[in-house]
């Protein structure tokens, strides 16, 4: 998870919920979208109208036109990983956060992922993390996107990773996912599957904190 939330915080300083200022609002100058009111916001996440406030304040530091194009998204994410190649990842990344496929995130886009993240409830970490992993959208997990999203992962941690990871490990990592989320063994992983598979044996931990960690399957 840390993956994700930290993509905006990049050169901000560390965001502060408590912080009292008779002067915190909502900066709408000089942007080119500007985002929905904070009533509805916070109706529609797990943020007060405070959280909101210091959240769009870093979201608009790194994005100032009020949006992220998938190319700037890359550059943002790929400072987290020097010594490797985040850029596939980040485009997986990127469409999750995109729900409304515009090509761009806007700070509700992001705000409400975030809101998931940190604060959803374990089915709703694992339907976000699920949508994530489905990569064309039909619903399913199959071997190939699991495949893609895994070999992703190995590329973003590069090759300075300890212990050093064996050629095959891509593939062997694949088939445990699948021998443990594939219950009825149709060669495809649902919704229901991956979320009672992982409640089952506490996946989550993996799935959603360290999505990097696939080593521990």
């Amino acid at each position: 998870m840390g993956l994700v939330v930290g993509t905006f915080s990049v050169q901000s300083k560390p965001v502060n919920f408590h912080k009292d200022n008779a002067d915190d609002d909502f900066e709408m100058t000089v942007v080119c979208h500007r985002p929905e009111g904070l009533d509805k916001l916070e109706a529609q996440t797990n943020f007060n109208k405070r959280e909101l406030q210091v959240l769009y304040r870093g979201f608009k530091n790194e994005c100032p036109s009020g949006a992220v194009n998938e190319d700037t998204f890359k550059q943002i994410y790929s400072q987290f990983f020097p010594h490797g190649d985040a850029s596939t990842y980040a485009h997986y990344l990127f469409n999750a956060f995109d729900t409304g496929h515009t090509g761009s995130i806007k700070f509700e886009d992001f705000v409400t992922a975030l809101s998931i993240l940190l604060r959803g409830s374990v089915t709703e970490k694992l339907q976000w993390t699920f949508n994530l992993y489905d990569i064309n959208r039909d619903g399913y997990i199959n071997k190939e996107e699991m495949m893609d999203i895994v070999r992703a992962i190995y590329d973003m941690m590069g090759k300075f990773t300890y212990p050093v990871l064996k050629t095959d490990a891509p593939k062997q990592h694949v088939d445990a996912f699948f021998q443990k989320m594939d219950k009825n063994r149709d060669g495809v992983v649902t919704l229901d599957e991956f979320i009672l598979s992982c409640q089952e044996v506490q996946l989550f931990l993996f799935v959603i904190v360290k999505p990097i960690g696939l080593h521990c399957y």
